[in-house]
């Protein structure tokens, strides 16, 4: 997810693998209507080697004893076994390290990043997990400025808009890695959060003005999705997703401005071309297509084509051919986007594309994809909510313009 544009993110910005995941069903559940504000349990690092956590500000860790750090005296904390232990220093390794500020001020630093809150350190799968416990209005702070950018306070009512929806994401999502001991992750493959560096005043303010406020279908939280920029028109879900439920709000939602243009056009990422050379083309698709198809890189011999087979209910491509001297590799909608990365090695843009395979007798010289819009698609376009902020509509008509048939309530 570029520093001061919207990532394509998600719960913004990708596709396959990071959401699905976030489409799982949480063990525990969202709260109910009419309750306090939340505590969400944030993986902010998760399989690590290693962690340095301190403080900006005095904090105080505890563990098997409690002690304090000063600013800039950061412990390094490693896996010992299936638990954790302070490097440098005496002491048997403990199940759990907590760490928070002495004082209200102070702020918990992650691999010299602060955070608000607490900030819990174990031994999970893969290695060290450091978890920033935090109110939700609190973690919205680092998130609707890291995932739309820092605008102007004429842009507002896109910032609400993305608070509302980052809102509905989180509390539907409390509980999804309860076995892990939190319930999302910090990164694009839940809500892009970056702490107090990235709060902004703009942001701030959009989420104190739409405190407690969510998306609702039928009196019940909606899941939500959002994507940096759609080109023309938001995607299905069947389009982009292999697990997510078709349900009414979640269908395509045409951008087009009454005046001309497209409300989200002023994205960098509104139109883009990728080229690959034959040898490019293939050397990607022997890496990729083991990956994610399951496809012996030694099927993938010589590229006869590549071609568009069928699209979706927004125009998108639904299904890529690749001719090889074996015959014809399927890839569909989910996994176009990783399995035709570009030669710097990135997910392709999105799959509203137009190809064009250039061949030098039965082998593709060079493909050519032309597309439009980054992300995945479905849900609310990031730079279609800022077009439309600065056409001025409210944050309420961006919202549900991107989910038709929901409305904004107050969840508590």
């Amino acid at each position: 997810m570029t520093t001061g544009c919207p990532k394509p993110g998600l719960a913004a910005i990708v596709c396959g693998t990071v959401l699905l995941g976030a489409c799982a069903q949480p063990t525990s559940g969202p709260p109910s209507r009419g309750g306090r504000e939340p505590e969400l349990r944030v993986a902010v690092v998760a399989g690590a080697t290693a962690v340095r956590v301190g403080g900006e500000g005095t904090v105080v860790v505890a563990g098997s004893e409690s002690f304090t750090l000063e600013p800039g005296n950061p412990i390094r904390v490693v896996a010992d076994g299936g638990r954790v232990r302070i490097e440098d220093r005496s002491g048997s390794p403990v199940d759990r390290l907590t760490v928070r500020g002495q004082e209200a001020s102070s702020f918990v630093t992650i691999n010299g990043q602060p955070y608000r809150g607490t900030v819990l350190v174990y031994s999970g799968s893969g290695g060290v997990v450091a978890v920033n416990v935090v109110g939700l209005e609190a973690y919205l702070r680092g998130v609707v400025a890291t995932e739309l950018g820092n605008r102007p306070r004429s842009e507002l009512a896109a910032m609400e808009a993305q608070a509302i929806v980052s809102r509905t994401y989180a509390l539907k999502n409390l509980g999804r890695f309860e076995s892990e001991g939190y319930d999302i992750r910090a990164s694009v493959s839940d809500q892009a959060y970056r702490g107090v560096s990235r709060e902004s005043e703009v942001g701030n303010a959009a989420v104190a003005r739409t405190s407690g406020m969510v998306v609702t279908h039928r009196g019940n939280l909606a899941s939500v999705f959002y994507h940096s920029t759609c080109g023309y028109s938001t995607a299905s879900p069947e389009e982009a997703f292999r697990t997510v439920r078709p349900v009414d709000y979640l269908r395509p939602v045409s951008d087009r401005r009454a005046s001309g243009g497209y409300y989200c056009d002023p994205s960098p990422r509104f139109r883009w071309t990728v080229e690959w050379d034959g040898r490019e083309l293939q050397d990607i698709l022997r890496r990729t297509m083991p990956t994610i198809l399951g496809v012996d890189e030694a099927v993938v011999d010589r590229i006869h084509d590549v071609y568009g087979h069928g699209v979706g209910p927004s125009r998108r491509i639904t299904e890529l051919r690749v001719a090889v001297g074996s015959g014809t590799i399927p890839v569909f909608g989910p996994d176009i986007r990783r399995v035709l990365e570009t030669p710097e090695g990135t997910m392709l843009g999105s799959t509203a594309i137009e190809v064009t395979a250039t061949r030098s007798g039965d082998v593709v010289e060079l493909l050519r994809v032309s597309g439009a819009g980054y992300g995945h698609g479905v849900g609310m376009c990031q730079w279609g909510a800022i077009g439309r902020a600065r056409a001025g509509h409210d944050a309420e008509t961006i919202v549900t313009t991107y989910f038709p048939g929901t409305k904004i309530e107050r969840w508590y």
